[in-house]
Order: structure tokens, then C-alpha cells, then sequence
């Protein structure tokens, strides 16, 4: 009897083992295998949030296939404690070990909603963005201009949310002073800057803030950034060029920044501004008048007279020899990049050509007919006043 008791519960026992083995490596594929989304997600883990309760969550939104089994993984990796608050991109198809990787890896969060405040040539715009799982591609929410309206509702609603993300982007082109008037404006960030930093010393470029960062310290940012990169291009820079330091080639890359906005036409501005300089042309190019007379500070709004044309300015290359006495805007990389390795041309002059780029040439006779090209073009849309020609 005790022989047949002995065996029966040995052989409930191996089934018992059989089993659990069996439930064992069935979880252990669950945790391991892929997950049941079918497309990506945005998952935000709400701060102080339990492991429970994130695990609940996923599998309501069909992230996980089993929250128990979660559970039981993240513990037995010792991770169920390092859930960080944020949102986060869930992939299709993700396992929960995948999942749990993605939820306890720290740093920032890689999807959920941005607010970009750009400082732009004419104003600036607050635009507030928001990760597509499905594209992995930021759509705009909501986009204002701080100077002339008021926070939209959709705005101020998430303004506050703990994981939102800032950044500060500056367009190639805007002038210090117009950074700093608009930063005034940013209101995630604080402090002073007390002084307008060197016309050119900013680097364009896009910036990822704390919210209540340092307007001063940011302003720093910008500046070492654009020191690297003119000292990085001015060590790369080609030979027997017209100028005599750095802020010589700042100064050109600004005038070609301000001349046109197609990246692949900014060696050939360049390449007529240098053989001006070379045969000792002046430069005569209108956004250094405009320089002249706003000092960066706005917009012209207008086209320029000939009074201001004649006028003797320290910025106005029509009358005077040579560079101006500072840069006349923040140039980009690609700008400092052609100022200091410009096409090797002939060409002397350049004008509008109607497509938003420029025809140049290399003698007068060519350059009117092209003048006179961009007047039809100018007629038949319309459009008033002279702007684009240079070297007339």
C-alpha cells in the first residue's frame, strides 16, 4: 500500500514538475518572444507610478500580452524598482523585456510633446509638437507668435506637463539683438542677459533646454558653438583668400547668409564677393546698407531709397572699400563654410533670376541682360521696387 502511495505521488509529482517546466518556459517565451502590438505607441509612465500599475496599462493598450508575466519578469531582473517617468516609444511587435528596457533605460523621453520656440528672421513662433508613434515623425499641434498673440489654450494646457521637452531653434541669419529680444519672450526660460552679444558670435543651430534654463547661459551655449565652428573652418579653409583674421570670413559668410537662402548657391555669392575684393571692386551688396540703417534691429520693411543707397555708412558698400566693420547677421555653418572655400569662378556680379535663386555673370554687358530679365519677371508678377540686383 505504502509502495503504491509512494508511487502515485511520485508520479503526480513528475507531472507537477512537467507542468510547472512546461508553464516555466511558456512565460519565459511570453517575456522573451514578440509582443501583440501591431503598431507603435507612445507610452507615458505617470511619476511615482507602480510597477502594478504600469503594467496594467500596457496590457490595456495592448502593449504587453500578460501583465502578471511582466510583473514576474521585471522583478526577477531586479528592475520592477527603475521605472522612469516619461514617455516612451513602444515599437511594434516589442517584447516585454524590450518593453521593460525601454521603460527603465533613464535619460530623456523619446516621444510624448516638444515646444520649439524659433527665432526666426522676421518674428519669432512658439510651436508645439507631438511624436506620431506610426510615422515616428513630430506633427504640429499648435504654432503662435509670442510678440502679437496670446498663448493658445492647447498651449497652456500641457505648458506644465513634468516630462514636456523644450528646445530653442535659431534660423541662419537673425542678428544677436533679435535673439535676445525674443528670448525675452521664451517663457520656460529665466534670468537676464544683460548685454547684446557680438553681431555673428550665435550659432544657428537647434537647442534642448531644461525648462527654467538660464537665458545667459544659453546665450553661452550658442557662442562656443559658433567659436568651434569658425575655428574648425578657418583651419580648413583654402588658400590666398582676402582676408586677414576669422572675423574677416564672418563677416563675408554673414553677407552671403543674408544674400541667399539655397545652400548649394552660397560658394558661387561667395566666389563674386572675393573677386570683388580681389580686384578691389566694392562689394555693393544692399543687405549691408540695411544693416546700416537698422543695426540689426528689425526688420526694414521696405525697399531702399536711393538717398540710402548714397549714403556714407560704415556698413554701406556701395561707398565704402572693403568688408564692413562687423558681421552683419549669425551665418550658418554652410555659410562660414563657403565664405571660406568659395567656387572658383569668374563671375563678378549675380541678380534675382526669378526662381529664387540668381543668374551671374561674369561682365556688365551679361549681368544687364540678366537685369534686364529679372525687370520682366519683377513686372510680371507684379512685384514693385528693385530687390535682388547687385552691381548695377
Amino acid at each position: 500500500m505504502w509502495r503504491s502511495l509512494a508511487s502515485n505521488a511520485l508520479t503526480l509529482f513528475i507531472v507537477l514538475l512537467v507542468v510547472v517546466s512546461g508553464l516555466l518556459a511558456w512565460g519565459r517565451e511570453e517575456y522573451r518572444g514578440p509582443g501583440p502590438l501591431a503598431d507603435a505607441i507612445c507610452f507615458r509612465v505617470e511619476r511615482g507610478a507602480s510597477l502594478s500599475a504600469v503594467s496594467r496599462a500596457l496590457q490595456e493598450q495592448g502593449a504587453i500580452s500578460d501583465a502578471r508575466i511582466f510583473r514576474i519578469g521585471a522583478d526577477y531582473s531586479d528592475a520592477g524598482g527603475d521605472l522612469k517617468f516619461g514617455s516612451y516609444l513602444i515599437p511594434p511587435g516589442a517584447s516585454m523585456k524590450e518593453v521593460l528596457a525601454a521603460l527603465t533605460a533613464g535619460g530623456q523621453s523619446t516621444c510624448g510633446r516638444e515646444v520649439n520656440f524659433r527665432v526666426g528672421v522676421a518674428s519669432a513662433q512658439v510651436i508645439l509638437r507631438e511624436l506620431d508613434p506610426a510615422t515616428n515623425r513630430y506633427v504640429e499641434v499648435v504654432k503662435y507668435d509670442p510678440e502679437t498673440e496670446a498663448a493658445p489654450q492647447a498651449y497652456l494646457d500641457v505648458v506644465n506637463e513634468s516630462d514636456l521637452r523644450f528646445r530653442v531653434t535659431l534660423a541662419e541669419g537673425v542678428t544677436s539683438w533679435q535673439v535676445v529680444e525674443e528670448l525675452k519672450r521664451a517663457d520656460f526660460l529665466t534670468g537676464e542677459v544683460t548685454e547684446v552679444p557680438a553681431e555673428g558670435s550665435l550659432a544657428p543651430d537647434s537647442y534642448e533646454v531644461e525648462k527654467g534654463s538660464d537665458r545667459a547661459a544659453l546665450i553661452g551655449r550658442m557662442e562656443a558653438a559658433q567659436a568651434q565652428i569658425l575655428a574648425q573652418l578657418w583651419a580648413e579653409r583654402a588658400d590666398g583668400l582676402p582676408y586677414e583674421t576669422p572675423e574677416d570670413a564672418l563677416i563675408m559668410a554673414s553677407i552671403v547668409e543674408k544674400e541667399t537662402g539655397i545652400a548649394d548657391e552660397r560658394p558661387q555669392v561667395a566666389s563674386v564677393f572675393v573677386n570683388r575684393m580681389e580686384r578691389g571692386m566694392r562689394l555693393q551688396t544692399d543687405p549691408t546698407v540695411i544693416y546700416g540703417i537698422t543695426l540689426g534691429k528689425g526688420v526694414l520693411g521696405r525697399g531702399l531709397r536711393q538717398s540710402e543707397l548714397r549714403r556714407e555708412t560704415p556698413y554701406n558698400t556701395y561707398v565704402i572699400n572693403g568688408l564692413p566693420p562687423t558681421p552683419i547677421a549669425n551665418p550658418g555653418r554652410l555659410s562660414i563654410q563657403a565664405a571660406l572655400n568659395p567656387d572658383d569662378t569668374p563671375y563678378i556680379f549675380f541678380v534675382a533670376d526669378g526662381t529664387g535663386g540668381h543668374a551671374f555673370a561674369e561682365t556688365l554687358e551679361e549681368h544687364n541682360r540678366n537685369v534686364a530679365r529679372w525687370r520682366e519677371i519683377e513686372a510680371q508678377q507684379g512685384a514693385e521696387g528693385a530687390g535682388g540686383v547687385q552691381g548695377e
